[in-house]
């Protein structure tokens, strides 16, 4: 069963580039006493993803931060290096947090993997989006197989 409103977040570790390269960063760090959106993409660089999801989110930031949101995350399941090269590619300036999730152990905690397999893709992650205030889940959305609306941007914000 997936994650649901009112759920505590699994204890798992990602990966982010810092400035030496490669760092862990944990749920409890990146949760605790904070408020949240974190949006998942089934991959770095694929078509939605890459000109719809990702753009949204970053053209508001500042209405997220209006609102109360602290930080924006995204997540996928890709390597540290590939997440690192998607945010150069689309111009993230630190705005938004690029969470590698590279052996799919948090889409698996949280009940929103996604088998990829018939595409060449393997184990991913569904698109979705999440409100998480203080390590807890205040709202989900997921999408419907090949949709893109409930996790977009707009869509969370006008949910907030």
């Amino acid at each position: 069963m997936s994650i649901q409103k009112g759920d505590k977040l699994p204890s798992a570790n990602f990966m982010t580039m810092g400035p030496d390269g490669p760092e862990p960063l944990d749920t409890e760090t990146l949760f605790s006493g904070k408020r949240v959106a974190l949006f998942a993409v089934p991959g770095a660089f694929t078509p939605t993803c890459s000109a719809k999801h990702l753009p949204g989110y970053k053209s508001l930031v500042s209405e997220f931060k209006e609102k109360g949101i602290d930080t924006i995350a995204c997540t996928s399941v890709n390597d540290v290096f590939v997440m690192d090269a998607w945010g150069k590619d689309q111009g993230l300036k630190g705005e938004i947090i690029l969470l590698a999730d590279g052996n799919g152990s948090f889409a698996k905690a949280v009940g929103l993997e996604l088998d990829g397999s018939g595409f060449g893709m393997g184990s991913r992650s569904q698109r979705y989006a999440m409100v998480i205030n203080d390590s807890v889940v205040e709202n989900v959305f997921v999408e419907k197989g090949g949709e893109f609306k409930v996790s977009a941007a707009g869509y969370l914000l006008e949910n907030l």
